[in-house]
């Protein structure tokens, strides 16, 4: 499979594809990264911390991650850029090197989403959890059509956005591949939930 260079982001918290991310960039090297990004139209990699902080030397970062597009820019009360970044494909980090500045490169290859697939009616529970959290919540989600709560993937995704997870349980969900096993996962998690 063939591989892509791509600058990695490792943060603090898992980014799932379809995901709206908000940050708030003042490290020269990632204010570097932003405006190549907003320059050439692409992304950038985030992937969640194995070790390391945010801030300072480069981290250790998971080997899934979530491609990120910058959708918007403005200036914070404190005078720091803001952006906002939707995630897209996932990806596997086949290796990583550090640049001169400190922002880590990894060539990923990205990870084949399978089509379409219908919530399968033992799972429907997750997507009514769902759908009864967005209208609650309100934001993004609480105007979408009916029909994003029949597709296993889009609500395997949004339900481990949603639900207080640990990282590593919201990391191994999206290392899934198979959006099925994912909302298996989920419904394991939520009886894990019920039980505490």
């Amino acid at each position: 499979m063939p591989t892509a260079d791509l600058p990695l982001f490792p943060l603090s918290t898992v980014l799932f594809p379809g995901g709206l991310m908000s940050l708030r960039i003042f490290e020269t090297r990632y204010l570097d990264m932003i405006r190549d990004c907003a320059r050439h139209g692409s992304g950038f990699g985030v992937c969640v911390i194995l070790a390391g902080n945010e801030a300072g030397d480069p981290a250790v970062p998971a080997a899934v991650g979530t491609l990120a597009h910058i959708v918007d820019f403005h200036v914070l009360s404190d005078g720091l850029l803001g952006i906002h970044a939707r995630g897209s494909e996932r990806f596997h980090v086949q290796r990583t090197h550090v640049r001169d500045n400190g922002l880590i490169h990894g060539d990923v290859a990205f990870r084949a989403e399978s089509g379409i697939e219908p919530v399968p009616p033992e799972f429907t529970l997750l997507a009514t959890i769902l759908e009864r959290f967005h209208e609650k919540a309100g934001g993004e989600h609480a105007q979408v059509e009916r029909g994003r709560y029949d597709d296993a993937a889009w609500v395997g995704y949004r339900l481990a956005e949603a639900l207080p997870l640990d990282r590593a349980d919201q990391q191994r969900l999206l290392q899934l591949d198979d959006p099925i096993d994912r909302l298996k996962l989920l419904m394991y998690l939520l009886l894990r939930f019920q039980n505490a």
